[in-house]
Formats: structure tokens, sequence, C-alpha cells
């Protein structure tokens, strides 16, 4: 399911690039919530489990007070963003709206979102992936995050003589390109590695792929200034990056393209280790009896993962503001995000529902994946531009695992960004 929601950021990107162009300050209040009554959006409608816990947060925060009535209004996922955007144009945004993490800067950029008024207290105990920040401000706050790792199996490691790596002593770059070499010379496997190539879409090759580009030093776009990608996308870091991509195919490391189910290909054997996520370790336990969870290698700058999933937001045109926090504090109690991890297997927004989550409680195997997350998130850029970064990284990603020039391709795609960024008269930057 997770898997199904880092897909869907894609969605939300063009939403997100829609609602970039919506003039700043054009929502204006509107009433939702003047009446006792606050809305809640969520793209949740179909998905019965994750509502199911919402609706009971709700229910159980209507039960607390008698000043307000929280109401739920559930999407289809598929059309959610959109449904947002158009309520944003019309002024008929509810006071509560869940926001796939990448549109946060996009829609608060916009003038759809206002900033959170939660205590630092309440932040302080959140995953830094699990806030949307943007401009100084926070903006969103999620229940619940997703981690990559490298899934394999222990016996090709083993045959091949190659260490388990670790949260505290990841490979490092070489080290992951000699494994990946002993690896192929067993013959055990059609493939030392799958990264699941098989995904077309474009936000899961800037959640997947882009942290490796971040370890090698490389990035979509100058974090400094956010006006420019020279020298971080088309640099000397970004071309060793280009280069070792390419280099697992041609050297036979992974396929060009996986197939539609990489993470099921490694299951019954295709491949040695498969980039995937926190969302398969459920599989992962039960299927394969001589599995290892490892972080990814550090190629100079850290072992990377991407950072943030949905989250929870409060509209600018929401005339009871204070309401709307109060119930997003109250939802953010332990019991509730605990449910997330214990009944979805997503990672545990704090430490605290963590310890009272059973797989999730410290020195469990899924620990791991919440270290990873603390350790190693890191959120994609958070600027109202990123839609358009990242289709263009993608697209350049794409073409680089395809054969095309290295060079050409991220001297093309900053070129590309740089008319974006100009013509969006750099997103107030």
């Amino acid at each position: 399911m997770a898997r199904i929601r880092t897909r869907s950021v894609a969605a939300g990107i063009v939403a997100g690039a829609i609602a970039a162009t919506v003039s700043a300050c054009g929502v204006a209040p509107t009433g939702d919530g003047g009446d006792g009554v606050i809305t809640l959006w969520t793209h949740n409608a179909g998905n019965d489990a994750e509502l199911n816990i919402i609706k009971d947060i709700v229910k159980d925060y209507n039960a607390s007070q008698d000043d307000y009535t929280v109401t739920i209004q559930a999407f289809p996922q598929q059309a959610y963003n959109s449904a947002v955007v158009s309520g944003a144009v019309s002024k008929k945004l509810p006071c509560i709206l869940d926001a796939d993490a990448p549109t946060v800067p996009s829609w608060a950029y916009s003038g759809f979102l206002a900033p959170l008024d939660i205590s630092q207290e309440t932040l302080d105990k959140q995953l830094p992936s699990t806030l949307g920040q943007y401009d100084g401000d926070v903006y969103s706050v999620g229940y619940y995050d997703v981690a990559l790792a490298l899934f394999a199996h222990k016996d090709a490691l083993d045959a091949a003589g190659v260490r388990v790596a670790t949260l505290d002593k990841p490979w490092t770059g070489e080290e992951f390109d000699k494994a990946l070499s002993a690896i192929k010379k067993l013959d055990d496997y059609e493939y030392p590695l799958d990264l699941g190539t098989g995904d077309s879409g474009t936000e899961w090759w800037s959640y997947a792929y882009g942290p490796f580009l971040w370890s090698f030093g490389g990035d979509f776009i100058d974090r400094e200034t956010y006006k420019t990608a020279e020298g971080v996308l088309n640099g000397e870091q970004a071309l060793a990056w280009a280069e070792w991509f390419r280099g697992l195919v041609e050297n036979g490391y992974m396929p060009a393209r996986s197939n539609t189910d990489a993470f099921a290909d490694f299951v019954n054997g295709r491949s040695a280790m498969v980039w995937s996520g926190s969302w398969s370790n459920a599989v992962f336990t039960e299927q394969v009896d001589d599995g290892v969870v490892m972080p990814p290698p550090d190629f100079g700058n850290g072992p990377r993962i991407g950072g943030g999933s949905w989250q929870w937001a409060v509209s600018s045109s929401c005339v009871s503001k204070d309401a709307a926090i109060d119930y997003l504090e109250f939802s953010l109690k332990p019991e509730y995000l605990s449910r997330f991890a214990e009944e979805l297997g997503l990672v545990p927004a704090t430490r605290e529902a963590a310890a009272i989550t059973p797989g999730w409680e410290p020195g469990s195997p899924n620990e791991f994946f919440l270290e990873a997350s603390e350790r190693f998130a890191t959120i994609r850029p958070p600027t109202p531009g990123y839609p358009y970064l990242t289709s263009t990284f993608a697209k350049a990603a794409q073409d680089i695992v395809a054969g095309g020039d290295r060079k050409k391709l991220l001297d093309q795609a900053v070129e590309d960004i740089a008319a974006d960024l100009k013509s969006n008269q750099y997103y107030g930057y």
C-alpha cells in the first residue's frame, strides 16, 4: 500500500504545478469552521484501512469537546489533488486537508495553506521528515513516513564473501561496487541488484534515485538559493553519479528496465538484492528465510533516503484555525500514530509511538526503518518549483539509464530548470 502511496506523488506533483500558477494569497476566509463544523478532506476514499483510523480519531475528538464537530469528506486518491486546487480557486477549501509532502511548498506559496501554530514540544517529537516546511515555517505534519533500504539474500553475500552493511557501518561506494562484482561472478542470480526501474512514474525516480545523487554530492537544485541547478545537477559530483548509475546496467549489475514487480523477482531469486521500502518488509519477513535489510551505500556525502509522505495541513481560508490546530494536536497522540504503524506497516512519526507499537519497539526488527529515517532521510527540495524539478530529473535519469549522453542530458536538464525558474520569477526566491 505504501508503495502505491509513493507512486501517487506524481499525481500530486501535477496538481502542485497547477497550484503554483494561482496567485499567492488568493484564498480568502470562506466560513468553514465558523458555524462550529470543521470539514476535513482526505485522499483515502477506497483505502479503508487508513480511512478507518482517521474516522476513529475524528470520532474521539468530537466526543472530547462540545465546541466543534469535525466532519470527513474522502476523495479517491486520483482525484484528490485536483479537488484541492479547484477548491482553492473557488475559495471553498476545508479547514483541514492532507497533502503529499512534495506538494506542500507549492500549496503554501500559492496561499492555500496557513503555517501551523503547533507547540514546539509536539513538533520536536516528530521525525524531521514528517514536517512539511516552506520558507522557514511548518505547514504540515504527518502521522508516519516510509523508508527505503537494500533487501538482500544473505546467502548471496556469504557466498561472495561480502559483509552485511549496517546502519552504523554502511558500505562505501567502492564496497558496493565490489559486492556487485563478486555476486555477479557467482552466476546464481540473473542480476546482483534490482533498483525497480520498471516504475515509469516520475516521482518514483526522484524519490528512489535522487538520494543516490545526493549521496554523491549533487542535487536537483542549489538549496542555498533555490534559483539555479547549475553546478549541482550537472557538476562533477552529478556526472559521477550519472556514470555510476548507467554503469550498473553496462556492467550487468541490474536490468535497464525492471519487471513490474521487482520485489517479487527478488523473492523468487531473480536478483540478489533489491531497492525497496519499509512497505515490503512484511512480505520479506514471511517469504525470505535468509534475508537481511541494509542501508544504502555512502558515496561520499552520507547514505541518503527520501523523506516525506502524506501529511496534514490547515487551509488559509479556515476561520477557526485554533480549532483546526487543536484537532491536529489531538490527532498526534502516540496511540493514534501507533495504529498507523501496527495496522499499515508504516514508520511511526515519533519514538513515543514506536515504543508502544508491537514490532516497532526498541530492539525490534522494524526499528531499522525508524532509525534509517532518523539518520538518513532527506526531504526533496522544499520549493514551489519542485514539480518541475522532479519531472526534469526523472526524464534525465531515465534517459541516462537508457544509455544517453550523461553530460548532455544533465546540461539540458539544468537549462530547462533555469527557463522554468525564470518564467516563474524564481518562485519568490
